[in-house]
């Protein structure tokens, strides 16, 4: 695996090998070693999959307490991926990256705790497999806007067509009036 920090140092893209033939392909998704090498110790808790149709963003979430890492890839489709760090404490505090995320290109990214997360569906329709460092708790879950201006993400959404959002992230708060980390 190739692991590529972005510019949020912790914040990883990770391209696995891929090995094909005429009968398909195999490639690794997760290998303990190679993480805990390459900086993400953490042991995976539960596994999750959604599936979403274009135009649907997701996001930004976090947990308050019980802060989940998150290990995503794109199975199907293709979406932008984005993760924002909010820890106060922090000199990238506020600073976001977005990242394409495909069954093509196969890719992952891993998102720490401390850090909000959220994606948009670019593809007809797509699906996307997270592995999680804790358990879902919906009492400390909280929601960053996805159009908050003081984060200014870069969403690919169409001009002059709004991005399809739960009610959840309809009613998130903007980054300096939220609950973040310390």
């Amino acid at each position: 695996m190739n692991f590529i920090t972005t510019k949020l140092q912790e914040v990883m893209i990770i391209e696995p090998k891929v090995f094909g033939d005429e009968r398909g392909f195999f490639m690794e998704t997760y290998q303990a070693q190679q993480f805990s090498k390459a900086g993400i110790p953490f042991h995976f808790v539960q596994d999750n999959h959604s599936g979403s149709s274009q135009g649907v963003l997701r996001g930004l979430h976090y947990q308050l307490r019980h802060p989940q890492g998150k290990l995503l890839r794109a199975i199907v489709g293709e979406i932008f991926d984005v993760v924002v760090d909010i820890r106060k404490s922090s000199p990238t505090f506020g600073k976001w990256v977005g990242i394409h995320l495909s069954a093509l290109n196969r890719r992952q990214v891993w998102a720490p705790p401390g850090f909000a997360h959220g994606f948009f569906v670019i593809s007809n329709w797509a699906e996307v497999l997270y592995k999680t460092t804790d358990f879902y708790a919906p009492e400390w879950e909280r929601t960053i806007l996805w159009n908050d201006p003081t984060i200014n993400i870069q969403w690919p959404v169409i001009p002059g067509k709004s991005p399809v959002l739960s009610e959840k992230d309809q009613r998130g708060q903007s980054l300096l009036e939220a609950e973040v980390f310390e």
